[in-house]
């Protein structure tokens, strides 16, 4: 089997040193380079083109999310998972919007960084728990607050395999592929997944699906 190649990037030397330890002691992974701020992730990116990018948010010089988006640019088969302090909405809005396939807290269990990582080889998006369970709440009160219900009833079961792919990362194309449907037919799910939700984002649909328990 091919082994995950990772770059970490993180402004602590102590977290760096610990994150290695933690994953080099995984038989299918190697860690091929650490950068301690965005303007160093993007140029070790480019130079090694690793798999997967443990990235941090709040950093000197050029903070993980701006990062992520220009390395996403440059390479978009790249998979990038944020690992950071910050678990309120706004932060996992703004990393998914930048091209982030996950979203981790720092405290996460030691596992949750591993599955994270072996999720994303296969094409998945990753949420840690906590993530998951603080996106959770805040979408009911919020639902609540606005006195309204939750539309996921609407969608026919077709649309729900379909929510389900895109949410994982899959493109329209994948989608088609592995539910024998048409690609027009995938696009047309997909508009009306969009329109029955109130969405206008591929980052709002993954976002809703972790709310709601889809994806993990």
């Amino acid at each position: 089997m091919k082994r995950i190649r990772v770059l970490l990037v993180d402004d602590h030397t102590v977290m760096r040193a610990g994150l290695r330890a933690l994953l080099e002691r995984q038989e299918d992974i190697d860690v091929t380079g650490e950068a301690s701020d965005g303007r160093q992730a993007i140029a070790m990116a480019e130079s090694l083109q690793p798999d997967i990018i443990i990235m941090d948010v709040a950093m000197s010089a050029m903070n993980g999310i701006e990062a992520t988006r220009q390395i996403l640019a440059k390479s978009p088969d790249i998979c990038v998972v944020v690992l950071s302090m910050h678990s309120d909405e706004s932060y996992v809005l703004r990393a998914l919007k930048a091209g982030a396939r996950g979203y981790l807290l720092k405290d996460s269990a030691e596992a949750d960084l591993i599955n994270a990582i072996r999720s994303m080889r296969e094409g998945k998006s990753f949420f840690s728990p906590a993530v998951s369970r603080i996106l959770l709440e805040d979408y009911v009160r919020q639902l609540q607050h606005r006195g309204e219900e939750d539309s996921y009833e609407l969608l026919t079961a077709r649309e729900r395999e379909v929510l389900q792919l895109i949410a994982e990362g899959r493109s329209n194309k994948d989608v088609a592929a592995l539910l024998n449907l048409s690609l027009y037919t995938v696009e047309t799910h997909r508009t009306h997944i969009m329109q029955k939700l109130n969405l206008h984002t591929v980052p709002e649909l993954i976002l809703y699906a972790v709310r709601k328990g889809i994806i993990s």
